[in-house]
C-alpha cells in the first residue's frame, strides 16, 4: 500500500498535479488542460491521470488544492444578489469609500469614486451603537433587526454581509443579527465583519466582509461537489501562506482569493532556500497571467492591503502582483498603431491559434512556435501544435504593423517581457528594494520562455529554473502547513502588558480551538505572534514579528525596537529616541500554525557534460539559427549549456539565448547567467 499526498492547483488554461510517495520520497508530476466552465472537471481528471487504476493500490494521506474559483468571481465582477447591514447612519459608507480612489486625476474628469459592490437600495440599517472600546452607547433595535431580515428574505436576498460600528472591539451586536437573520431568514448565508475581519478601519471592514459573503455561496457548492466526488479528505490553500480543511474554509471563503499564486512563491521559496538564496524574486509565469512576489530570509513577502480585481481585500495574504502577461496574452493593435499584448487572454478555450481549437487572434505562444522557441507539441506530445495557424496569425498580424513576421513575434515577446518586468519592479523597486540585488525563480508553463530577456531588462544576477517548473505551484501545495490568522484592534500610544497579555490569549484560544478541529493536539501548534504600529499621526502601519513567552517590560521594548529597524529599512529613517514622536501600537495578531510534513527537495546526480549530438532546430534569436534541442532529463549536475540552445521537458521550455549559459546544479536547478555574469 502507497501512502501518497497529492497537490492539484487550477490554473486559467492547465490543472498542476503533483504526487508525494512519502514511503519512498518519490515525486510524479502531469498537467491536464483546465475546464473554465466547471473547474471541478480538470481537477478530477488531473488526479485520474496521476493515479491510473492499473497504479496499483494506494493510499492517499490527503489532497491539497489550489483554486481560482473565488478569484476569477470577483475578477469577473460576478456578484449579485448580495446585500448589507450596517449601523444606523452609515448606510453610505461604501460610497464614501477612501480619498484614493482607482481613477481620477489621470482621467478626463476630476473625480470617480469606485463602484459599489452593494447597490444603495439593498442596504439596510439597525440602530444601536457601540464606542471605539466596546461599551454600548445605544441599545440594539431587535424591531429593526427583524424588519431588515424580513426585507431580504422577501426579495431573495441571500448572501449578506454584516458591518457595524466598531464591533472589533465586541461583536455582540453582530452576532444578536446574525441571530435574528437565521430565525427570519434561515436559507441566507452570512458573513459578519467580527469573524472576517476584527479590526478597525469601517470601509475595509465592510468591503472584505461583503467580498466574503459574495463568494461563500458559490465556494460553498464548489467544495461541496468536489468533496461528494472525491474518496479522499482535503484541503484548500489560503492566501496567507498556510492551508484550511475544505470544512473549515467554507466558512472563510475570502481566505482564498489568492490561493494558486501563494502556492507558487512558497514553493519557489523552497527551491530557492535548498539552493542556498534566501532572498530571490519569484515568477510564475501561466497561460492567461504572471504572478511575482519577492522572498526575503526565506520567506514570502505578507501584507495586508491587497485588492482583488477592484475590491480591497484587508487580510493577510502573500504579497503577490499580478499582470496580465500569460501565455494565452492576446497580441492586438492599438488605434494609434502601436503593438499592444494582454491583460485580455485566450485561456484554455479557445487557447492560441496554435491550439487548433477555433482561436481567432495572436497570441504569445503563437509568437513562441512561429520563433522556433517551443517544440511542435506540449506535454510531451500529448498537445500537438498547429504550427501554420501561428505562422499565418503572425504574418497577418505583421501585414497590419508594416514588420516583418520576425520583427513582429519578436515585438510580441519584447512587451510581453517589459509587462513582466514591470510588475518586478512594482513588487521591488516600489517597495524600496534593488531588483539586481535578487536572483529570479521563474517557474510555471510559460515562466523560463522569458528568462534571458528579463536578466538583459532588469540586470538580474541570475535566473534560476526549478525542476518540473509547470507544476511547481502544485509542489508548493504540499510544502505549505495548516494556517489560521486572528486579529484584533487595541489603539493606545501606552499598550499595558497585562492588556496585551489578556488579548494574546485570547488570539492564542481562538488558534488552538481551529488547530485542534483540524487534528492537531496541542503539543503539535504553534503560536506566530506578530503587532501593528505607527508612528503617532501616521495613516498606516508597520507589521513587526512578537516575541513568544511572557508578556512584560522587556517585551514590549522587543516590540518597540523590531518597529523602529523595520520602520528604518521600509522608508529609510526612525525616531527612536524623539519623545515628540510616540509609537502607537494599532493591531495584535497571532497565527496559528500546524506543521506537517514537508516532501524532501530533489538531487542532481553529477553528469558527464551534455550529449555529443544533439537534435537540433531552425530557430529565430536574433538571426534564424539551427540551435541543439536538448532534454533536461540528460542533464547532470555541472552540466553546462551555451546558447544559442533549446531546453525542454514535460511542462515547459527554457530557450537558452546567445551570450547565456545555462548550468545544471545539485539541486536539480538550471542556473542560467549572462556572458558577462
Amino acid at each position: 500500500m502507497r501512502n501518497v499526498r497529492i497537490g492539484v492547483d487550477t490554473g486559467g488554461t492547465f490543472t498542476d498535479v503533483v504526487v508525494v510517495d512519502e514511503s519512498t520520497g518519490e515525486i510524479t508530476t502531469t498537467k491536464t488542460p483546465s475546464t473554465p466552465a466547471d473547474p471541478a472537471e480538470g481537477f478530477l481528471a488531473g488526479i485520474r491521470k496521476a493515479l491510473p487504476p492499473e497504479a496499483g493500490s494506494t493510499g492517499v494521506a490527503g489532497i491539497v488544492h489550489g483554486t481560482t474559483v473565488a478569484t476569477n468571481q470577483l475578477l469577473e465582477d460576478r456578484i449579485a444578489d448580495l446585500g448589507f447591514v450596517t449601523t444606523e447612519g452609515f448606510e453610505s459608507i461604501l460610497e464614501i469609500a477612501r480619498q484614493s480612489v482607482p481613477d481620477g486625476y489621470g482621467n478626463s474628469y476630476f473625480w470617480v469614486k469606485p463602484p459599489r459592490i452593494v447597490p444603495a437600495h439593498r442596504v439596510r440599517t439597525v440602530g444601536g451603537r457601540l464606542d471605539h472600546l466596546g461599551r454600548e452607547v445605544r441599545p440594539f433595535d431587535e424591531d429593526q433587526a427583524v424588519a431588515a431580515a424580513r426585507w431580504f428574505a422577501e426579495r431573495g436576498i441571500t448572501a449578506i454581509g454584516v458591518c457595524l460600528l466598531h464591533s472589533y472591539a465586541d461583536p455582540v451586536h453582530e452576532r444578536r443579527m446574525r441571530d435574528v437573520l437565521a430565525r427570519e431568514h434561515p436559507e441566507a448565508v452570512v458573513s459578519l465583519s467580527s469573524d472576517v475581519l476584527r479590526e478597525y478601519r469601517e470601509y475595509e471592514r465592510s468591503v472584505t466582509t461583503l467580498v466574503d459573503a459574495a463568494v461563500k455561496p458559490t465556494m460553498r457548492r464548489y467544495i461541496a461537489g468536489l468533496s461528494a466526488r472525491l474518496s479522499a479528505p482535503f484541503s484548500v490553500m489560503k492566501s496567507n501562506g498556510g492551508v484550511l480543511s475544505a470544512a473549515e474554509v467554507v466558512h472563510q471563503p475570502i481566505t482564498t482569493v489568492l490561493s494558486g499564486p501563494a502556492a507558487g512563491a512558497l514553493g519557489a521559496a523552497a527551491v530557492a532556500a535548498a539552493a542556498g538564496r534566501p532572498g530571490v524574486i519569484t515568477l510564475d509565469g501561466g497561460g492567461t497571467s504572471t504572478d511575482v512576489a519577492v522572498v526575503i530570509d526565506g520567506e514570502p513577502s505578507l501584507t495586508t492591503e491587497g485588492t482583488i480585481g477592484r475590491f480591497p481585500c484587508k487580510i493577510p495574504m502573500i504579497d503577490v502582483v499580478t499582470v496580465g502577461a500569460g501565455g494565452g496574452s492576446v497580441a492586438w493593435v492599438s488605434p494609434e498603431g502601436t503593438l499592444k499584448v494582454g491583460p485580455r487572454s485566450a485561456g484554455a478555450d479557445p487557447g492560441p491559434l496554435c491550439y487548433g481549437k477555433g482561436g481567432t487572434e495572436v497570441t504569445v505562444t503563437d509568437a513562441h512556435v512561429y520563433l522556433g522557441r517551443v517544440p511542435p507539441h506540449l506535454l510531451g506530445g500529448e498537445i500537438p501544435l498547429d504550427a501554420a495557424a501561428a505562422r499565418a496569425g503572425i504574418e497577418t498580424l505583421a501585414g497590419a504593423l508594416g514588420l516583418t513576421p520576425e520583427r513582429t513575434a519578436t515585438g510580441v515577446l519584447e512587451v510581453s517581457a517589459f509587462n513582466q518586468a514591470n510588475a518586478i519592479r512594482q513588487i521591488t523597486v516600489k517597495r524600496g528594494l534593488d531588483v539586481r540585488d535578487f536572483p529570479l525563480v521563474t517557474f510555471g508553463g510559460s515562466g523560463p520562455l522569458l528568462a534571458c530577456r528579463l536578466m538583459d531588462v532588469l540586470g538580474l544576477p541570475e535566473v534560476i529554473v526549478p525542476a518540473d517548473p509547470g507544476n511547481l505551484s502544485a509542489f508548493g501545495l504540499l510544502t505549505v502547513d495548516v494556517k489560521n490568522d486572528y486579529v484584533r484592534t487595541f489603539v493606545t500610544r501606552d499598550l499595558p502588558p497585562g492588556d496585551a497579555g489578556e488579548i494574546y490569549a485570547e488570539l492564542e484560544e481562538e488558534a488552538a480551538a481551529a488547530l485542534a478541529r483540524e487534528g492537531f493536539p496541542r503539543d503539535r501548534q504553534v503560536y506566530a505572534r506578530s503587532a501593528d504600529l505607527r508612528y503617532y499621526g501616521q495613516a498606516y502601519e508597520v507589521r513587526v514579528p512578537a516575541p513568544a513567552g511572557p508578556i512584560d517590560e522587556e517585551w514590549r521594548t522587543a516590540v518597540l525596537d523590531g518597529f523602529h529597524r523595520a520602520h528604518e529599512r521600509l522608508y529609510g529613517y526612525a525616531y527612536r529616541d524623539d519623545p515628540r514622536h510616540a509609537v502607537e501600537w494599532v493591531n495584535l495578531r497571532v497565527s496559528g500554525i500546524g506543521p506537517i510534513r514537508r516532501p524532501a527537495m530533489r538531487r542532481l546526480a553529477a553528469g558527464s557534460g551534455p550529449p555529443s549530438a544533439p537534435p537540433a532546430r531552425t530557430v529565430f534569436f536574433d538571426t534564424w539559427c539551427e540551435a541543439p534541442i536538448l532534454r533536461r532529463a540528460d542533464l547532470g549536475a555541472g552540466t553546462v549549456i551555451t546558447g544559442p540552445a533549446v531546453i525542454e521537458e514535460y511542462g515547459s521550455t527554457l530557450p537558452v539565448h546567445p551570450g547565456f549559459t545555462a548550468t545544471a546544479d545539485e539541486h536539480a536547478n538550471l542556473i542560467l547567467r549572462g556572458a558577462a555574469r
